[in-house]
This record gives C-alpha cells, structure tokens and sequence, in this order.
C-alpha cells in the first residue's frame, strides 16, 4: 500500500510539515520525516498541488537517507475538469514537472491532458487519483469524460476510507482498469498523522478555507469527501496489519 502525503504550511498541531525531525517542537506539528524516521520508511510519496515544498523535502530526505518520490496533483479540463498526479521518476523528470507547473500557472488557457500530451517525457509517471478523477465525477455527477492516455500508461490509485461510495469507485476503477490493462495500487491519502487529530485538523481547513456565503462548522464543514476520520498515517498502519 502507497502512503500518500500530503504537506502544509501554515501554523497547526493537527497538520503535516516538511521539518527535519531534529528540528519538530514539543507540541507542534507533526513532521511527515518524523512519522517517517519513527516508523523506518525507506521511501515515501509525497503528493503537492505546487513545487513550493520540494526543495525542502529533497533535502531532509537526504540527509536521512530516505527515498522521496515527488508527485504534483493537477487539475486537468476535458469536457469537464478532474485531478491527476505526475511523478518524476528522476532529476530530469523534477525538471519537467517543473515546466508542466509553469506552462499550467502562467497561461491564460484551460489546462488539457493534449497541452499535457505535448510536454510528456519518459522521465514522468502518471497516476489517477481515487478521489475527484474522471471516473469519480463520471460516477457521482453523471460526467461523461474519456481521457486520450495514449501517450503515457497511466497507473490508478484504489482508497478505502470509510465513505459511502468508495465501494462504488472501487468497483468502476477496477472494471475500467481490466478492460485497458492498467495497474492499480491501493493507497492510503495522509493528511495528519492520527485519527485524534482529524478534528484538530477539520478545523485548520475551516479556518484556511472559508467559503463565501456558507456557515461552516465542525458539523457542516461544507467539503466534499470529509466524512472520515481515516485520512491520516494511523489508518494506513491499521490496513498494512490486516
């Protein structure tokens, strides 16, 4: 099972940072390289919507001898928007995610997978979320989005976390998987670091992420997919004793 993190910035117990373990506080965030040194991960995904924590990850996770794989998560518009992730598979492919990043951010165009298509090396890597993917929107909001992958073969990421319609996604992955011969990985998206936390952290988005014109709370967030106290690295521990 893949452990995907997820990092941020900003001041908060129930989130995740970049820190050097030597350097995480008594009673501050938790540093996803802690988790990391505490539980003897040789390797780790780290999944970013911008190259802003890269340069720091890279250099903590050599100083501690741990493999990082770097995945930056896009929104994509074909007919209708969805996520994906590219990974680099090497220093050539952190320079391409770059240029991808770039060519995203400072075009006044729609990002589409054909603009993807025509900046695509053999040095990238690209994976298809559980959540918010064409075939999740297909499936829940009646979208009929057919990506063109025939550049690349992608790979897809399965999650169980508790929602009611992960089955569901489960079950249309699969099948479209089957019929196009791709690899599946069950993952695991981490958000914070234990189930404890997971109100801690509701809160930080509520407060980060306030949205115009809806009353938010603990009990009404008003997110998609926030029903679950699974996203965190003590449910990805509890699926790999299973």
């Amino acid at each position: 099972m893949l452990a995907l993190f997820k990092s941020h910035y900003s001041i908060g117990k129930s989130i995740l940072t970049l820190k050097h373990p030597e350097k995480v506080e008594d009673g501050g965030p938790d540093s996803i390289f802690s988790i990391a040194k505490e539980n003897n991960l040789k390797e780790f995904f780290l999944v970013e919507d911008s190259l802003v924590g890269f340069l720091e990850a890279k250099k903590v996770s050599e100083e501690l001898n741990i493999n990082l794989y770097f995945g930056l998560r896009l929104e994509v518009e074909n007919g209708s928007s969805y996520k994906i992730i590219i990974f680099a598979k090497d220093s050539k492919g952190i320079k391409d995610l770059n240029k991808i990043y770039s060519t995203k951010f400072c075009s006044e165009d729609k990002f589409s997978l054909d603009i993807l298509k025509s900046l695509w090396t053999d040095s990238l890597l690209l994976f298809i979320p559980f959540y918010d993917s064409f075939i999740f929107n297909n499936t829940l909001s009646f979208s009929g989005c057919m990506p063109d992958f025939s550049f690349t073969t992608p790979s897809f990421l399965i999650e169980e976390n508790g929602l009611p319609f992960d089955e569901i996604i489960k079950s249309k992955v699969l099948s479209y998987c089957d019929k196009n011969n791709y690899k599946t990985f069950n993952s695991q998206s981490v958000y914070y670091k234990n189930k404890a936390d997971f109100d801690a952290w509701l809160t930080y988005k509520i407060a980060t992420n306030r949205k115009f014109g809806k009353n938010q709370s603990l009990y009404c967030p008003n997110f998609d997919h926030l029903g679950s106290d699974e996203f965190c690295f003590e449910s990805f521990l509890e699926k790999n004793d299973k």
